[in-house]
């Protein structure tokens, strides 16, 4: 009998070490992982690389889009069989065409990012990305366009079988996705973790919740 019990422990330890494990995501049990993004020393629990120098900003950091980031060492979604993504931001004018706030990528390059497109006269639109082995899905309707250089909440929701993101509680797009949890990984704020596509603005706070959120649960600025 100890033969048996002694591997369902290990496998349980092994579930409950991830930063998201798979049985809690569906049980909808777990508490949301929230990240106040206010200093460089660590985030979430986590020391970060820090590239260039995100400055304080009113609780938040600022990234000047040209080479501030953070790369941390952790994959907040792993073992996550569905999952919300929050981000208190506020997107800077004049920055870049193709911006990266906020990349999650596994050991097998499994990956989801959030972006931005911003426009010459200064709004941008929201453009979420998922990579989950052979199925990759990108989300961006240009014509949802919201003006620079003030707070919004952002979020992408994955639950295992579509793919959705907000603006402030509003839903823009949602398509139908294949996923399977990722494995561990690494993650970066302010930047692409290949160090491209720079972010030029404010982060204030990432939530991480490991479960697909209701629309009426997401935060939003009044």
């Amino acid at each position: 009998m100890n033969a048996t019990v002694r591997p369902i422990g290990r496998l349980l330890m092994a579930l409950l070490a991830l930063p998201c494990g798979a049985g809690a995501a569906e049980a909808g049990t777990a508490p949301p992982a929230v990240w106040a993004i206010d200093n460089v020393q660590q985030i979430g629990g986590y020391a970060p690389v820090v590239l260039g120098a995100p400055a304080p900003d009113g609780g938040g950091l600022r990234f000047n889009g040209t080479d501030d980031g953070l790369i941390l060492p952790v994959n907040p979604i792993a073992g996550c069989a569905a999952y919300t993504i929050e981000v208190l931001f506020e997107p800077a004018p004049g920055g870049a065409a193709a911006q990266r706030f906020l990349h999650i990528e596994d050991e097998q390059r499994n990956r989801t990012l959030m972006e931005i497109r911003m426009e010459p006269d200064g709004r941008w639109c929201l453009d979420t990305f998922l990579l989950s082995g052979a199925t990759r899905l990108t989300l961006i309707d240009r014509s949802r366009l919201h003006a620079a250089g003030r707070r919004y909440w952002v979020a992408l929701r994955c639950d295992g079988r579509r793919m959705a993101h907000f603006v402030d509680g509003v839903k823009e797009l949602d398509e139908a996705v294949g996923f399977t949890p990722f494995a561990p990984g690494r993650m970066a704020l302010g930047v692409r973790l290949t160090r491209e596509s720079w972010f030029k603005g404010v982060i204030r706070e990432v939530r991480i919740h490991p479960a697909a959120l209701a629309d009426a649960e997401l935060q939003r600025m009044p």
